[in-house]
């Protein structure tokens, strides 16, 4: 959704994805666009790039609320309010500088990440569709996910305005996983913590491999560096999701000293 009401914000995204994309790899997503003069399968180019996910999975402030992009798992639900978002948008920048199409499957979520494939399920009448993120939103009370004028069509929410769905991750960077594919996290966020730091190599390494395994979930590396012209070996853990997943993990008190990095 392109913020309605927070134009300021979409263009400061913009502006980022511009910077940083320069000459990005992209990959293909296949779509059906369906329009007023008909239907036709063709391929169209999606954004994909490392510099558009650093870019769009930063937290980011609408109306004195932060929002916290986090990574999701293949298999991951959610269920909420879903609403649409139609003609006055069509042909307009989506937040990770595409151009919206009411006609295409996709939608906007506020902390997917862009490209995340989700199958979207009206609750009321269990039609089912598969969409692709490619914008932020929506912002208006507890609303889940805002479709594309098609998206909702197909499943009968454009009368109503809005509908209870169930989304279901099945996939990334515009691509359905296969059957039976394992758990998979997209795009490792680049918050990390720190939890030691030694002068002696030998201790930070024995440190990192006591914790190499944190709650079942995060690892932790050794860093060399520089202090006060001598060597330091600092002990990060990494595999959080977010900023605010790190933050939560501090608050907890399990590393006293502890405190967010970024690499």
């Amino acid at each position: 959704m392109l913020f309605r009401n927070v134009s300021a914000f979409s263009l400061l995204i913009l502006a980022c994805i511009s910077c940083l994309t320069g000459c990005s790899s992209r990959s293909s997503y296949v779509h059906t666009p369906r329009g007023a003069s008909g239907s036709s399968e063709e391929a169209a180019s999606i954004n994909n790039s490392p510099a558009m996910h650093r870019a769009t999975m930063r937290p980011y402030t609408i109306d004195g609320k932060t929002y916290y992009p986090t990574m999701v798992s293949v298999g991951d639900y959610f269920s909420g309010v879903a609403s649409w978002y139609g003609k006055d948008f069509h042909g307009k920048k989506t937040s990770n500088g595409e151009v919206y199409n009411m006609y295409d499957l996709t939608a906007a979520h506020k902390t997917l990440p862009m490209n995340t494939m989700l199958k979207v399920t009206n609750l009321k009448n269990n039609k089912s569709i598969v969409v692709r993120v490619n914008d932020r939103g929506p912002f208006v009370g507890t609303r889940i996910i805002d479709l594309s004028y098609t998206a909702a069509s197909r499943l009968e929410l454009v009368a109503n305005g809005t509908g209870p769905v169930g989304l279901e991750v099945i996939g990334f960077a515009g691509v359905v996983a296969p059957a039976g594919a394992p758990k998979e996290s997209v795009v490792e966020s680049d918050y990390l913590i720190q939890i030691g730091a030694f002068r002696s190599k030998e201790g930070a390494a024995r440190f990192a491999q006591s914790n190499i395994n944190v709650n079942n979930r995060y690892n932790a590396v050794m860093k060399e560096g520089t202090f006060e012209n001598q060597p330091i070996y600092r002990v990060w853990l990494k595999g959080f999701g977010s900023e605010a997943e790190a933050s939560d993990f501090i608050a907890k008190g399990q590393f006293k000293g502890s405190f967010i990095v970024r690499e």
